[in-house]
């Protein structure tokens, strides 16, 4: 044995006797002895580094131990054991850490599947040209898929904003972006996945197979399964991107605008609807929003705002280069309907890819500064069409003052383009908006950025919500109490309980989101019995 094998044997005894006697013999035992083709780990770093997530909103936890998976059945034996043990002991699937609350940790007593490190056997995307689809594995990036189906001229139809996140990650949420009004959301482009549920069962599920579980896992929080693999439906990709935003002083007229662009079917329509609310004018070029150049800036000393806030509409074309000589008139009938203030137009054309990869480019810029490492008090809500016009008044132009730390998103999506068996939930209209507060929080900053007043903004908003009756959902969604997760899912949560007992009975799996506790093995029938609750 080499001095360096015995030097990583010795660190390696040791985290393991530590963590032996903080917390006992048998759960390690039992863990070590799993046979896996991938492997665990023990060592204090590598726990410490799955312990917090984007959102740093948590006091660092760090589990048992860190599996890093090689296939399904990694993970299936994993549960297996955790079912088949006394504590039952929480299992979480990790992808890139871009939860907010804390969602993928399993607290002290459980074990944290990292799913976005590439190991040994782990499947690289598999595309089928012909068939127009891509398996891929749960913790591969949408960034790596949207390489490998560019190599075919093909490309996923929806996205979210920010492409270095797991696959398995955004689909137990939803997964939205400015395709959703016209492509529904991630989870509506699912053709088949693969899942391992709480009970240690490999669930290959489909609209014609599991169909059940199917729909469940998707936007369903982790709490029926991990997702191992997804095939996810294909389109042929764009080459080119028009990329035009425009201002708006008028909140009813920006929102007219946005819900008759999504309302567009067919070739002539824009592929991309979003926006966003500049209560603050140093945000114009912000990191979400750096998209005016330097040498052409937009002028807000010339929209007459008198320091109201102001609205930007943001669209895009999709395009060949084969159509660069037709695109300008394609663009400008589009843009006749439109009511927005006419000196506010600014556009720029780029690479298909390069548009889908913007925000990761702002995040280079913030990590070379130390801005992108800090606390994200991130706020995601799905406001109902009928009261939209309330939320601007009493947040956007009420609580929020003139001052704010992020960008917040605001757009439009048609409820028809989500399919209503999957477990995530929206507004009861057949439009809604999403709002998304996109703060971050800064020690040594004044006193509208710093984590706790944003906390309490953040509060408020929910307490006006609460007090206008405006039916709000959130998205990304955080609850303290198990009554405000009966309130979130309303009609959906017999339903959810029902297949929560069904396919995690023990409660094993995303005990982070704390919709249901781990209770002691006491309250259990033994996992051989065929009873449930």
């Amino acid at each position: 044995m080499t001095r360096e094998m015995t030097s990583s044997f010795l660190i390696m005894t040791i985290a393991i006797c530590t963590l032996i006697i903080a917390v006992g013999p048998s759960e390690l035992l039992r863990i070590g002895a799993i046979d896996v083709d991938g492997h665990f780990t023990f060592k204090p770093s590598d726990l410490a580094s799955v312990s917090s997530d984007f959102g740093m909103l948590k006091s660092p936890e760090q589990p048992l131990a860190v599996l890093h998976p090689s296939s399904a059945e990694d993970v299936a034996r994993l549960i297996r054991t955790a079912y088949g043990s006394a504590t039952a002991f929480p299992v979480s699937a990790r992808g890139h850490g871009h939860s907010i609350n804390g969602q993928a940790s399993t607290g002290r007593n459980g074990v944290v599947v990292e799913m976005s490190h590439r190991n040994i056997g782990t499947p690289e995307p598999l595309v089928e040209p012909e068939e127009m689809y891509v398996d891929v594995w749960g913790g591969e990036l949408w960034v790596d898929v949207l390489k490998k189906t560019l190599e075919h001229g093909l490309a996923p139809k929806s996205w979210t904003d920010y492409l270095y996140l797991s696959v398995g990650g955004t689909l137990s949420n939803a997964g939205i972006s400015g395709q959703a009004f016209h492509h529904g959301p991630q989870i509506s482009n699912v053709l088949e996945l693969d899942v391992v549920t709480g009970r240690g069962e490999v669930k290959r599920c489909s609209e014609e197979e599991n169909t059940r579980l199917f729909h469940g896992v998707l936007g369903g929080l982790g709490q029926f399964g991990i997702i191992t693999r997804a095939r996810i439906s294909l389109e042929p990709a764009p080459q080119r991107v028009r990329w035009i935003r425009v201002l708006y002083s008028s909140f009813e007229v920006f929102t007219e605008d946005q819900e008759y662009l999504i309302s567009m079917h067919g070739q002539s329509k824009f592929d991309y609807v979003e926006g966003f609310v500049i209560v603050d004018e140093g945000l114009v070029n912000n990191w979400r929003s750096s998209f005016f150049s330097p040498r052409n800036p937009v002028k807000i000393s010339s929209v007459s705002s008198n320091g109201s806030v102001l609205y930007c509409l943001e669209i895009t074309k999709n395009y060949h280069e084969s159509e660069s000589d037709t695109v300008d008139q394609e663009v400008e009938i589009l843009m006749k309907k439109l009511n927005f203030i006419s000196t506010s137009v600014f556009t720029t054309d780029l690479q298909y890819v390069d548009f889908l990869d913007r925000v990761h480019k702002a995040e280079l810029r913030l990590r070379s500064k130390n801005l992108w490492e800090v606390p994200h008090p991130w706020l995601n809500l799905f406001v109902p069409k009928s009261r939209i016009s309330d939320f601007d008044k009493g947040v956007f132009k009420g609580i929020l003052g003139n001052k704010t730390s992020g960008p917040i998103l605001i757009y439009p999506m048609n409820k028809d383009k989500w399919d209503e068996r999957s477990s995530a939930v929206t507004p009861d209209e057949e439009v809604f908006y999403l709002v998304a507060l996109l703060r971050s929080a800064l020690s040594d900053g004044e006193e509208t950025q710093k984590l706790e007043y944003l906390k309490d903004q953040n509060r408020r908003i929910m307490e006006f919500c609460d007090q206008a009756k405006i039916n709000v959902k959130q998205y990304l969604p955080h609850h303290a109490t198990q009554e405000e997760w009966v309130a979130h899912y309303g009609d959906k949560w017999d339903q959810f309980r029902s297949m929560k007992a069904e396919f995690d009975p023990r409660h094993i799996l995303a005990t982070g989101q704390r919709i249901f506790q781990n209770p002691s093995v006491a309250l259990f029938p033994p996992p051989s019995s065929s009873a449930s609750w």
